[in-house]
């Protein structure tokens, strides 16, 4: 099946193509080899290692920055490496290739009634991807990352060996695979545990706070009685409203709560509009938001998106996909940000600095003229693995569009940014990044983490032929 990417004991090298990070900001020429195969995989690994080759893997292609893109070597994309191998009802561990998707796996679990443990804001990345990075969700405080459901995978190593992993073999490999940013090897068979749900919907609680003091409030009331938390902030909002925004609580239903179970499970139910009012195509709804992608307009927006929300506290009920995967409700939204695009900037502080520190981030921000047009509140809780960059605390996601004029500035405040984290002891996430560099990287994790890592790259990758670009920026340059 992958014999179009060989020749004889060598790569049939395609043409180079754009290969670009999520938020279009960065790209590599390269050329693209997609197996589908676990054969296809060690041959691409075994011919890199012997003809010194440099490749980065990819999945979904949904890091926003550099993370999947390799501007001196090849992409091996797994996205047909996509099979689900094995299911078990009576458990919820499902067995599958690193190249199925979230949404591949939800919708194949849903009508079973059961629910990924850990999802991110949009169903297209692969779980393989989706581990190289550990993501967090909604229920984060609750649930913690993706890696934490993992009972075992078998993983290819960057110098060809297959290693099977869980928490009481190769348990070094375990922590530092799941997280590791895709540079130790690639994840061949993953096997997880999902959740038991017992109903296509979940109830959603609305709520709208008017300050950054009050929001915080009220996820420390209530994260221990919520399933999923999430909180929008308006960004342009200053003085005593610094901080407003609106919360979106959810809870599961539990057995029985739901009289139309057997109707609300069904895949057909999940599955999201593709028309607003049944008449918009939402692929055109990124063309009406076009004029007001500047300051003055998304300053209108968030402002627009607040006020509204105040008078809508009523619970509500929501389907799991529509509640979890609101990047995809409306489809290539990021366009709005063309021709330069847009960078996330995504921080994690400790529980006891994150007023202090996230309310310093907002007005620098504003102080720079350079504000968030989009910005997400969550909170979490740490973690055991080893590249591990969450804790007991706050995260805040500032979407920024990147332009001509404002790119050097823009950098220029993250790089001041990064200070104002730094001094409050939080980390940043290589999922989102686009400008961290290596002497914050190693301020943030600690030198002796950062030396250990390259340590164990070195020791699974002797020959370098794992090097994202994001690799290279912050821990090779």
């Amino acid at each position: 099946m992958d014999s179009n990417i060989f020749q004889g004991d060598a790569l049939n090298v395609p043409q180079a193509e754009k290969v670009y990070g999520w938020g279009m900001t960065q790209y590599s020429n390269s050329p693209v080899l997609k197996p589908s195969t676990e054969e296809g995989i060690k041959k691409i690994f075994s011919i890199a290692n012997r003809d010194g080759l440099k490749l980065v893997l990819r999945g979904g292609g949904n890091s926003y920055g550099d993370a999947a893109i390799n501007s001196e070597g090849l992409v091996v994309d797994l996205s047909n490496y996509n099979k689900i191998l094995d299911w078990n009802e009576e458990t919820g561990t499902i067995r599958l290739e690193s190249g199925v998707t979230i949404q591949q796996l939800w919708e194949f679990a849903i009508e079973k009634g059961y629910w990924p443990p850990v999802v991110s804001g949009t169903m297209f990345p692969t779980i393989g991807g989706a581990l190289s990075m550990n993501i967090h969700g909604k229920n984060n405080f609750a649930a913690g990352t993706l890696g934490e459901y993992v009972t075992q995978f078998t993983f290819l190593t960057a110098k060809g060996e297959k290693v099977k992993c869980n928490k009481k073999e190769n348990t070094e490999l375990f922590y530092l695979a799941i997280g590791g940013i895709g540079v130790m090897g690639c994840f061949l068979e993953i096997e997880l545990k999902l959740k038991k749900i017992y109903s296509g919907k979940i109830r959603v609680y609305p709520k709208a706070t008017k300050n950054l003091q009050e929001m915080l409030d009220y996820f420390e009331e209530n994260y221990q009685n919520s399933d999923y938390l999430v909180g929008w902030i308006d960004a342009f909002a200053s003085g005593k409203a610094l901080g407003r925004g609106l919360i979106h609580k959810a809870v599961n239903l539990k057995q029985g709560e739901d009289p139309n179970h057997s109707q609300t499970i069904l895949l057909k139910n999940q599955i999201l509009p593709k028309r607003f009012f049944g008449v918009i195509p939402k692929s055109w709804m990124w063309l009406f938001l076009y004029p007001f992608t500047n300051n003055l307009g998304m300053k209108f927006v968030n402002f627009v998106k607040y006020v509204v929300g105040i008078p809508f506290e009523k619970p509500y009920l929501q389907g799991h996909a529509e509640y979890s995967f609101l990047l995809d409700y409306v489809p290539n939204w990021k366009f709005i940000y063309k021709p330069g695009s847009m960078i996330q900037y995504q921080v994690f502080l400790p529980l006891e600095n994150a007023h202090n520190a996230l309310s310093e981030i907002l007005t620098t921000c504003q102080k720079h003229k350079l504000v968030s047009y989009l910005a997400v509140f969550k909170r979490n809780k740490g973690d055991n693995f080893f590249l591990s960059y969450i804790m007991e605390g706050y995260s805040l996601a500032l979407d920024f569009p990147v332009t001509k004029k404002n790119k050097d500035k823009l950098w220029a405040l993250t790089y001041q940014l990064d200070e104002i984290v730094l001094k409050n002891k939080g980390k940043f996430y290589f999922a989102k990044d686009s400008t961290l560099r290596p002497e914050i990287a190693k301020q943030a994790y600690g030198e002796k983490v950062v030396n250990k890592f390259l340590t164990f790259k070195a020791k699974y990758d002797p020959n370098g032929i794992l090097q994202s670009d994001l690799f290279k920026r912050v821990f090779l340059s």
